[in-house]
């Protein structure tokens, strides 16, 4: 028997932005070959009304309209399976990390709900148990960029969608650092040179240089990992 692939589940309004990036480079040659799955699923399909409204307005009045609860429900009670994380792109909520990919990768597959308008009704988040995800504190248009983030995030680290394993263990934030910096051919571009040690050949000594390079980075761009760092250190 076949061994179930990891599967991202996905509710949207406009099922045709996807697999859209997903669908080229390394995830999409891992999409042909049955690495991972997606299943894509139109929200609009459970409007019950025959002008299939999945909106309404805001109760307590002010701009835009949200996405109604009964339709959203009926659609994760059809297509979500158990002990796959239910996810809504939101904000709002937690900040995607390398700590939450792993957590998603770890799982069979997740189910990831794409809002629109102004969001949706309060009561299904909270009826269904739903975590909500955000990528950063900006406002995108809808959910489905964001989730094709999440999925490009977690499907990068499944065996065999990256030919070298050792490019995911020497990335930003999997030591608690950033990444250090890359350098390749030619030697000498616009006056500026590849740094001496890069070219030495000492493996020792080019680690050290790495090493230096990724707390310097971490230390002056991202002042809240250098502090957890250095506390991981002591």
């Amino acid at each position: 028997m076949t061994e179930p692939v990891w599967t991202a589940q996905v509710l949207t309004l406009y099922p045709e932005m996807f697999p859209g990036p997903l669908g080229v480079s390394l995830a999409g040659k891992a999409l042909d070959k049955g690495l991972w799955a997606m299943k894509v699923t139109q929200i609009r399909d459970y409007a019950t009304d025959k002008h299939r409204n999945v909106d309404d307005t805001p109760s307590g009045g002010g701009p835009g309209m949200v996405m109604r609860a009964d339709v959203l429900a009926a659609a994760i009670d059809d297509v979500s399976c158990d002990n796959w994380p239910l996810v809504y792109l939101s904000p709002r909520g937690r900040k995607l990390d390398r700590d939450m990919v792993r957590e998603f990768a770890s799982k069979q597959g997740i189910t990831l709900i794409c809002g629109r308008f102004e969001g949706v009704d309060e009561r299904v988040l909270a009826a269904r148990n739903i975590t909500e995800v955000s990528l950063g504190d900006f406002v995108l248009s809808g959910g489905e960029v964001a989730a094709m983030a999440l999925m490009d995030a977690v499907v990068r680290t499944i065996p065999g969608v990256i030919g070298d394993a050792d490019t995911l263990r020497e990335e930003s934030f999997e030591t608690g650092l950033l990444e250090y910096p890359h350098y390749t051919r030619p030697r000498i571009w616009e006056g500026r040179e590849i740094p001496e040690v890069l070219q030495s050949g000492h493996h020792g000594k080019i680690k050290e240089w790495r090493l230096e390079q990724a707390e310097k980075l971490t230390e002056t761009r991202r002042s809240d990992l250098w502090e957890k760092y250095i506390r991981h250190q002591k």
